[in-house]
């Protein structure tokens, strides 16, 4: 054979087999494709594990990184996804719309929780989120159990997935806080349970739930559970390893009662009777040892993740914000707590590891609100901060609205930086309700701390699409929220000069950590936009279950293998 037909037949042979292996190659990726899509419906996690950490910032992880431990927030981290550049992308940024945002994969313009309390249009009355006088307290002689999800008008992911499952699947809500519980429990939690503090230092229930607590709840309050954290607040390392926090003592920081200074340690016994007793706990890390020490306890006695069918822990550690209001961002005191709460996670994690079993489980990890360092210690430091007067702005409102419309009865409340007008009194003088708040508006831009301010009517015609009005865009619900929106300038708030607080749509208040770790979910990291309203949607796909029906979130779709 001449040499030219030798090269032909090599040329041929070598293209018809890349042909071959590259068909092959197809095959190969559609069967492992066909065989993951099978694996992940077949054989979901056999739990998943939400966890909201009530207030914190997203620098909390970089800030204090070299102070935790493994197999904590570092085990979350470097074996499961972190989304580098999470927000709320709504305002009001507070706890009762921050876990009722994550649970039903929307926003307060759709799920209806536009702020931990409210003034109510139709019942002429401030509600409070999950507030309910129908029910019952269950595990107490106080009203301090009457509560459901009722205001709540969508479902969440932990009612998609008892829906999917017919009931089957197992929902247990825990929280220091009641709506930090009963949000993410959803309307067809199997429980939810927080803490009474008080006197009695027991988890309690509503009757929306059951009707009386279950013997281990009985038995967890009996036993020396939260007797036990009845001690002296220590730093955990050494004072001079806390670099990335500020001086112990600063007027920044707040005080228990009974207390002189803000320092280390804080004596909770010598405190105890002055401070609320129990209620003490709550304002300390070891709040959130408690309800770890009580989550696990419901893993074991409530079989979580014992079969086949997913079960749902959701779990809101609230202590921290009781610790960042009092002390503050650049304290001591949050640091300690987040190291502390970085160990209650290693234990949890090491619980389901043994329980459910390592790889069987999935977790994510993510909070209802970032916090604005306290505006006193910025002011002093040359940055822009500084405090709202509300008095002075209410008498000087009043004066405004005597004047021009011969009344200051107008406004009927003003909440959560709304104001909430007479809408038969404006009929009655003939006023054209849009033209009022325009006035208003007009007005309320005049005064020192106001940054912007907003009509309902803007908020109803308009379609925003970034910035500021497209945050409070998605917190306006048009059959709750008020008719003027305030904005306060970026660092200035409605509190007092010791510690500091949340709720506005700057980006120390939306910017927030998400962690997904565990089976369903890959490893790696992402620094575009996400938004709290994602989760739902991406756990819903994860799961291959319905979203909730209020969604208005996109699937995180790199976190998803």
């Amino acid at each position: 054979m001449s040499p030219k037909l030798n090269f032909l037949r090599g040329v041929l042979t070598v293209f018809f087999l890349g042909c071959f292996l590259a068909l092959q190659s197809q095959v190969s990726i559609r069967e492992r494709e066909s065989t993951s899509n099978e694996s992940v419906f077949e054989d979901p996690p056999r739990l998943v594990v939400g966890i909201v950490v009530d207030q914190m910032r997203y620098d909390y992880l970089t800030r204090f990184w070299p102070h935790y431990k493994k197999n904590g927030f570092k085990r979350l981290v470097e074996e499961g996804f972190l989304s580098r550049n999470h927000h709320f992308g709504y305002a009001p940024t507070s706890t009762g719309p921050g876990h009722a945002s994550v649970y039903t994969g929307t926003t307060p313009s759709v799920h209806g929780i536009i702020g931990n309390s409210w003034y109510d249009k139709q019942a002429d009355s401030g509600v409070y989120c999950v507030g309910d006088p129908s029910q019952k307290s269950v595990g107490t002689a106080k009203s301090s159990g009457q509560h459901s999800p009722h205001r709540m008008t969508v479902t969440t992911i932990t009612d998609q997935l008892r829906l999917h499952y017919h009931m089957r699947s197992k929902v247990i809500a825990v929280a220091i806080k009641d709506r930090g519980s009963v949000i993410p429990g959803g309307h067809t939690a199997n429980a939810a349970y927080w803490f009474e503090g008080g006197d009695t230092g027991n988890w309690i229930s509503s009757s929306y739930y059951m009707e009386n607590l279950p013997a281990w709840v009985q038995e967890f309050n009996a036993s020396d559970a939260a007797e036990n954290y009845k001690k002296i607040w220590k730093l955990s390392h050494k004072p001079d390893t806390y670099v990335e926090s500020g001086p112990d003592n600063v007027p920044y920081e707040g005080l228990f009662q009974g207390e002189k200074a803000p320092v280390f340690p804080h004596d909770l016994p010598a405190l105890w009777a002055t401070n609320g007793m129990y209620e003490l706990i709550k304002a300390t890390p070891f709040g959130n040892s408690l309800t770890t020490d009580f989550a696990l306890e419901a893993i074991e006695q409530e079989d979580l993740g014992a079969d086949e069918i997913t079960d749902f822990l959701a779990i809101s550690f609230s202590s921290t914000d009781y610790v960042g209001h009092k002390y503050g961002v650049n304290s001591k005191e949050i640091q300690d707590t987040y190291i502390r709460l970085d160990a209650d996670i290693e234990r949890l994690l090491k619980e389901l590891d043994r329980k459910v079993g390592e790889g069987a489980y999935a977790v994510f990890l993510t909070a209802d609100h970032g916090v604005v360092p306290v505006p006193a210690y910025l002011s002093d430091s040359r940055i822009p901060a500084g405090y709202l007067d509300k008095a002075a702005m209410n008498k000087q409102l009043s004066e405004f609205l005597s004047f021009t419309y011969g009344t200051s009865d107008l406004v009927k409340s003003f909440s959560n930086n709304q104001l909430f007008l007479d809408h038969n009194l404006m009929r009655n003088l003939e006023l054209e309700p849009e033209r009022v708040r325009e006035r208003l508006a007009e007005e309320l831009l005049r005064y020192d701390g106001v940054f912007r301010v907003y009509t309902a009517g803007q908020m109803r015609s308009a379609e925003y699409t970034e910035g500021i009005p497209a945050i409070l865009q998605n917190g306006f619900n048009q059959k709750r929220s008020g008719d003027v929106i305030l904005v306060p300038m970026p660092a200035h708030t409605d509190y007092s000069k010791t510690g500091t607080t949340h709720g506005s749509p700057f980006i120390y208040d939306t910017h927030v950590p998400l962690i997904f770790y565990g089976k369903g979910f890959r490893k790696g990291s992402i620094t575009r936009p996400t938004y709290i309203r994602d989760i739902a949607p991406t756990l819903a796909v994860m799961l291959g279950i319905a979203f909730p029906n209020g969604s208005t979130g996109t699937p995180i779709e790199e976190v998803l293998k």
